[in-house]
């Protein structure tokens, strides 16, 4: 045997007892031979990356023909060896899992062509789901080594995989899988607030881990004392989940990470509902929390109690309780059902999800894809449909619906049948009459009114607060086929309105040929196309007005007196040359200000501008509005440095944090300790938590910067801080 497979063949033994070792050889000797000349952008042999995906592979149980298309899966696609060859040495299942995959790296990604390659995809899985399987395997691989690439690349990647293949890992439930490919993406991406996050999480370890070992204990010994054989451990706490969590509940780090988490597996269903009342009796649970997905399953299988109690201290914990089966699944979700097969819904011998089984999600996908014509469209319901999590709901006859969470009864009405939601006008919730737009919650039982008149159809309004993809598809579908003509008037309506708004000539810019030409840039056959686009959002007008004013040249540039909108620089003693600290070739005693938008200190390469009335203004070399001002070139002259003891410089620096309560005291705080005099300041949040102050302050002495922002760069949270320069920040 060859050693270099010793470790994939110790793993294929542990978790596939009965695999066939020699095929699984013969299909790496026959990609060894045919990768033999091919080197990897790290510098190491080829088949160093088809033998580290069979290895994940390998670690997830699943059977040997994904093995061998893993070992294979570059094969045809790389080297001359040709699909039928392949099929012929190795079968045609094998040959239909490495085509899968072939076809799948074949596609370019751009926006649309990225849609098209999520389509793709989801006609392979529905043919053969481990085509998925190693796909993902393949991503996670390629995401470990991603060094090694130019860092557009890597973004591109990383971008693609936080989108795209960490929410189908999710949804396949191979969790091990997402969290990896979560946190390595991450990495690449945010590489500063990822290494804030893991220096928050290492300096308060200790203390977490005492507390964890304690909770452990007890549990441990109460369910001992009630006689239940189970294994208690802590749940690991990933990087990007920690982020996540911060800006989904809108709460600083300190109260995600004080949430311990501890999984409770045991032998049987009856031992899941016989340890949850244990730990009950112990601690009070706290309302609401509590989640039975062993009864109702997540849409990808997961099944699992999750309760929170107020433990020791008084502080909340979180525990999952589920059988060594369900974990499995949960940790490795359909790659599991090839070690769970006599289980319901598992794959056939040809490895494709029978009818009937949970990966109903597959399915409703295949239908959307068959409805939805726009790529840029159906990759936007999916990325939606892929992050959401859901609620369950009953009709009148108990049946089990699941919708996107803040699903509306025109969601449920979607999910029930195409023409309950076209004909949809009220909704009776638990027995009670609702608006359209509530939202519903676990375990309401939804029953919908419809309309008997032929024209009966839905409402333009309903697309404000549907959250289902297909509710949404399905709405735009009937606007597009019913309501052209009207759409059409609309939006000639809604384009005239965004310009009378701005107050631009309407004449001049909905003359036939402009946009006629617009409407072509923006693949639409004719100019009522375009009408009909924006009268059914899938255009806005603003973005139409906007691209018109573009195409016939902008609206006037602005004067050059604008670009000078820099205020004088408060001086202390008399407002000359020596005074800011900058002297004008050949006159001293001319009045000098530095600029605003640039904020120049001693050390930068500047530039002066004689303006009118207000002496020369001073830019940095690279300012954005120098561009301009060299048009000017008479009016240009040529400055240098002369600072003295009463000079006083401004600075403007960003400071990027992870958002958290006092963050703005404490940055202030350190500012005025370093006796730094701030001018102003203004604080931005973004939505995904993260807080970016700008401070502007006054400095006697620049080469104090580096000690200050280093004195803010300690502060928690804080990830990133630098000098602003420029007008453009």
């Amino acid at each position: 045997m060859n050693p270099v497979l010793e470790p994939l063949f110790r793993t294929v033994r542990a978790t596939h007892p009965k695999a066939d070792l020699r095929l699984i050889e013969r299909s790496y000797d026959v990609a060894a031979y045919h990768h033999r000349d091919q080197k990897r952008k790290s510098g190491d042999p080829y088949i160093t990356h088809p033998l580290a995906v069979a290895t994940i592979l390998a670690e997830l149980g699943t059977d040997d023909e994904t093995l061998c298309a893993a070992l294979l899966h570059d094969t045809v696609e790389d080297t001359a060896y040709s699909l039928d060859e392949l099929r012929a040495d190795f079968g045609d299942t094998i040959g239909s899992l490495v085509d899968g995959v072939t076809k799948l790296d074949k596609v370019k990604f751009g926006d649309a062509a990225q849609a098209e390659t999520v389509r793709k995809m989801v006609v392979a899985m529905s043919r053969d789901i481990r085509v998925l399987i190693i796909k993902l395997a393949d991503r996670l691989h390629n995401m470990r080594t991603m060094r090694y690439l130019p860092e557009h690349k890597r973004h591109q990647k990383s971008r693609e995989t936080l989108e795209i293949f960490a929410p189908l890992a999710h949804r396949l439930g191979m969790n091990t899988i997402k969290w990896e490919l979560e946190d390595l993406a991450f990495a690449m991406l945010y590489p500063k607030r990822y290494d804030e996050i893991a220096r928050m999480v290492s300096e308060r370890a200790p203390r977490r881990d005492l507390f964890l070992q304690e909770v452990i204990e007890k549990v441990s010994g109460d369910l001992r004392e009630a006689k239940i054989r189970a294994v208690v451990k802590g749940r690991p706490k990933h990087y990007y989940s920690v982020y996540q969590k911060m800006i989904a509940r809108d709460v600083a780090f300190d109260d995600i990470y004080d949430l311990v988490g501890i999984r409770v597996l045991v032998d049987s269903v009856r031992d899941c509902y016989a340890a949850l009342g244990t730990i009950h009796a112990r601690w009070n649970p706290v309302p609401g929390r509590f989640k039975d997905y062993i009864a109702m399953p997540k849409f990808n299988m997961y099944q699992s109690l999750h309760t929170t109690v107020i433990g020791p201290e008084g502080k909340p914990v979180e525990l999952q309780i589920r059988t060594h089966a369900m974990h499995h699944r949960a940790e490795y979700g359909v790659a599991a059902h090839w070690k769970y097969k006599e289980e319901v819904g598992a794959p056939g011998p040809t490895g494709k999800v029978k009818p009937g089984s949970d990966m109903a999600w597959l399915r409703q996908l295949l239908d959307w894809q068959k409805e939805t014509a726009d790529p840029g469209e159906f990759l936007e319901s999916l990325r939606f449909d892929l992050s959401v999590s859901e609620v369950y709901v009953f009709t009148p006859k108990g049946q089990v619906i699941a919708l996107p969470e803040g699903g509306t009864p025109v969601d449920f009405a979607y999910a029930v049948h195409t023409e309950v939601g076209h004909r949809c006008i009220g909704a009776r919730v638990n027995g009670r009459l609702v608006p359209l737009e509530s939202r519903l919650g676990n375990g309401d039982t939804v029953e919908i009114f419809t309309s008997k008149s032929p024209d009966a159809g839905p409402s333009r309004d309903w697309l404000k607060f549907v959250k289902s993809g297909r509710a949404r598809n399905k709405i735009r579908q009937w606007f597009s086929k019913e309501r052209r003509e009207t759409a059409i008037e609309a939006g000639k309506e809604a384009i005239g309105r965004a310009m009378r708004k701005q107050g631009l000539p309407l004449q001049r810019l909905m003359s036939g040929e402009s946009l006629l030409a617009l409407a072509r840039d923006l693949r639409y056959p004719d100019v009522s196309a375009l009408y009909a686009a924006v009268g059914e959002g899938h255009i806005a007008a603003q973005a139409v007005v906007q691209k018109l004013v573009a195409s016939i040249g902008g609206v006037e540039s602005a004067e050059e007196d604008i670009a000078e909108t820099s205020l004088p620089t408060r001086l202390r003693g008399r407002p000359r040359g020596g005074g800011a600290g900058v002297v004008v070739a050949g006159d001293a005693d001319v009045w000098v200000r530095l600029s605003r938008c640039c904020t120049p200190v001693p050390g930068d390469e500047i530039v002066g501008f004689v303006t009118r009335g207000h002496g020369v203004s001073v830019h940095r070399a690279d300012c954005t509005n120098v561009q301009q001002l060299r048009e000017q070139p008479d009016r240009l002259v040529e400055v240098s440095w002369s600072p003295s003891d009463d000079s006083v410089f401004l600075v403007a620096i960003q400071v990027e944090a992870l958002d958290r309560p006092r963050l703005l005291s404490d940055v202030t705080r350190t500012l005025s300790d370093q006796h730094v005099n701030i001018l102003s300041a203004s604080v931005t949040t973004s939505r995904d938590r993260v807080a970016i102050s700008k401070f502007t302050f006054e400095m006697g002495d620049p080469k104090h910067l580096g000690h200050v922002l280093k004195a803010v760069r300690s502060i928690q949270g804080v990830f990133d801080v630098y000098r602003v320069s420029g007008a453009s920040g």
